[in-house]
């Protein structure tokens, strides 16, 4: 007897320090992944960047907009909303420096994305970059992407191979409608990596490309939340993008209302913007450019012509803003919507292309078979109150909203007029997701070196804690460029352009031009833009530009 009872306690010691053993394991290991970042969802918080294509600066309410955004509205009501922040001015480039922390030359798309021959113009992803996909997917975040790709799909770079669990995807951009022809009726869509037809049954055509890119995220935040994963979505709106299409009922309700023009809107928005805290009253509004007519001067045909236009441009507005309202609906009703960062912004500035005539093309323009561009008097509209468009470098071109909201750790301002502004980029959004993800930025990947970090985390400014270090930041598109040092702006019109230098602190319009004055400092700010220029791969240019059709 006393023998048994001694083998069985002998046994139970070995049980309890197998035990014993795996506790001391399991605290080990729970303490080491939560040291590294891999610490349970709710501790982290789901990401959604939402990003938009070709809209204004001044497009939405909070920026000054004549158009309804409700949903938007209400995100920086709660949230907060930034005064001075940057895109690249084009839209492949910002996707690539969105997506990977990094300037757009860097990463391969230093212009659109035909292969230029020269490094800093492959036109796709190059293999020194990562994606935020791919270093959140590392850190334990289900990952997904719907809607606008356009970072070198044709070239093999696809959202399933640089790191999205789940995608919805175009190549590149342009369709709105189910049965669209035209131009960009022919456009491809994949659905996690395969191919599928646009009236494919599970997607309940007939569809308009907003409540598609939105309904089918929402889709994949489920399966998130089924694998109890915090996620990063990616939704890339093809609207207001060119050809401007949306459905006939909302258009409607803007049809007349753009009957007062461009002139009379321009400085309606640019009260607003003043009254909201937005602008200093000092800036001075931009003159309409000689080019555009003065909208008192045209027929009465010309007019409903371009009212018809901005109707269809507004629409799409409305659209995307009725599906902001859905989706934090849907992160509402499932738990999610307090711990869950909503970033909201536009690729560039407003788009002048087409002219000043712009283009207004079909039977019932704003259809799936018409062709509308609303250009250049419009997007001289979009970019109240400042200069040039997409492409350019200057204001018009690069600045956009950006809108935050998370209520776990952004507290609204109780004053309405208090904007951040300090001046921050499209290149910060990487580091965000990466310090909030308690996720590790890669020196290698797959083999390869990968470009440190060229942004930097906006949690500071989000949360009010920390520091957010003042740097420089610089531009290049296709020979427009542009360096900004505190509030100082040196910027160049085209290759062979002279060099302008502003004070954006007083004069952020751009209208009083200080280079004749200070020429020591235009140098410098030269000097400082070219060596910048040389070590990220925006010098060689190529010789010759090829445009992609």
């Amino acid at each position: 007897m006393n023998r048994v009872i001694c083998t069985s306690t002998s046994s139970f010691q070995t049980v309890c320090q197998r035990h014993f053993r795996a506790a001391l394991w399991i605290t080990f290991a729970i303490v080491t992944l939560a040291s590294s970042g891999w610490s349970a969802a709710e501790d982290r918080p789901n990401i959604l960047v939402i990003m938009v294509d070709d809209m204004g600066f001044s497009d939405i309410g909070p920026y000054g907009s004549e158009i309804p955004t409700p949903h938007l509205d209400a995100l920086a009501a709660n949230g907060a909303k930034f005064s001075q922040f940057y895109n690249t001015g084009r839209c492949c480039p910002t996707r690539a420096a969105l997506l990977t922390g990094l300037y757009s030359h860097q990463t391969g798309i230093g212009w659109m994305t035909t292969d230029q021959k020269v490094e800093g113009y492959r036109g796709r992803l190059n293999d020194q970059c990562v994606t935020i996909g791919e270093v959140l997917g590392q850190a334990g975040y289900f990952t997904a992407m719907t809607g606008k790709w356009h970072v070198g799909f044709k070239q093999g770079v696809t959202p399933w191979g640089r790191g999205f669990d789940r995608s919805l995807n175009l190549p590149a951009g342009g369709l709105h409608f189910f049965n669209q022809t035209g131009s960009k009726g022919g456009t491809k869509l994949f659905l996690n990596g395969h191919e599928v037809a646009k009236d494919d049954p599970q997607f309940d055509p007939p569809w308009y490309g907003s409540d598609l890119w939105t309904e089918q995220g929402i889709e994949f935040i489920d399966e998130a939340i089924a694998e109890d994963k915090p996620f990063f979505w990616y939704l890339a709106h093809v609207a207001p993008h060119f050809p401007c299409m949306a459905p006939e009922a909302t258009i409607a309700k803007y049809r007349g209302k753009y009957m007062d023009g461009w002139d009379k809107l321009r400085e309606e928005r640019y009260a607003r913007q003043i009254q909201s805290g937005l602008i200093d009253a000092s800036w001075s509004l931009e003159p309409r450019p000689e080019q555009i007519p003065a909208w008192e001067s045209l027929s009465q045909e010309e007019k409903e012509r371009y009212d018809d236009m901005m109707a269809i441009y507004a629409a799409m507005i409305e659209e995307i803003d009725k599906n902001i309202g859905k989706l934090v609906s849907a992160l509402d009703s499932r738990g999610k919507l307090d711990n869950t960062l909503i970033l909201f912004l536009s690729d560039n500035g407003g788009n002048a292309e087409a002219g000043v005539s712009g283009r207004y093309e079909g039977d019932s323009p704003g259809d799936p078979h018409s062709d509308v561009f609303i250009g250049r008097c419009w997007a001289h509209l979009n970019n109240t109150p400042f200069r040039k468009y997409k492409h350019y470098n200057h204001e018009g071109g690069i600045a956009t909203p950006l809108i935050a909201h998370w209520p776990d750790k952004i507290q609204p301002s109780t004053d309405q007029k208090a904007w951040i502004k300090t001046p921050t980029h499209v290149i910060d959004l990487m580091a965000t997701c990466v310090d909030l993800a308690k996720a590790e930025y890669p020196t290698q990947f797959k083999g390869n070196e990968i470009h440190p970090l060229e942004g930097q985390s906006l949690q500071p400014l989000l949360t009010g804690q920390g520091e957010f270090a003042e740097r420089a930041l610089y531009w290049e598109h296709e020979g427009n460029a542009a360096v900004r040092v505190g509030n100082r702006k040196l910027v160049r019109q085209g290759a062979r352009g002279e060099w302008e230098l502003f004070d954006l602190g007083a004069d952020r319009t751009e209208q009083v031009n200080l280079a004749a004055d200070n020429p020591d400092e235009v140098s410098n700010l030269q000097k400082q833009w070219r060596q910048w220029a040389k070590s990220h791969q925006v010098l060689p240019k190529p010789t010759k530009q090829k445009k992609k059709k």
